[in-house]
């Protein structure tokens, strides 16, 4: 059974920072890319960062870019978002998603998710 567990949201000021974990079992990690999606009140999901299997290439979208890092510990089966330089605009739910190609990444598994609020 697959699993995806993200950890490290919360509560942060403007201009804050933030880690975003997801360690996952039941599956050979090291075989998938891996990506955040973000989920705001009232709107889509949308993609945020992906990166490829062996963590040389990584993908984001233009509304993070230069502001969030995404990385992978492929020793420890965990996948982290580093988030600086926080806007309130960046207030969602934050999914961890393993799936295939990370160049456009169509997740096969989710996890369920942590609400990341930064306050104006």
């Amino acid at each position: 059974q697959v699993q995806l567990v993200e950890s490290g949201g919360g509560l942060v000021q403007a201009g804050g920072s933030l880690r975003l974990s997801c360690a996952a079992s039941g599956l050979t990690f090291s075989s998938y890319a891996m990506g955040w999606f973000r989920q705001a009140p009232g709107k889509e999901r949308e993609f945020v960062a992906s990166i490829i299997w062996s963590g040389h290439n990584s993908l984001y979208a233009d509304s993070v870019k230069g502001r969030f890092t995404i990385s992978r510990d492929n020793a420890k089966n965990t996948v982290y978002l580093i988030m600086n330089s926080l806007k309130p605009e960046d207030t969602a739910v934050y999914y961890c998603a393993a799936g295939g190609d990370y160049g456009a990444l169509k997740p096969l598994y989710w996890g369920q998710g942590t609400q990341v609020t930064v306050s104006s």
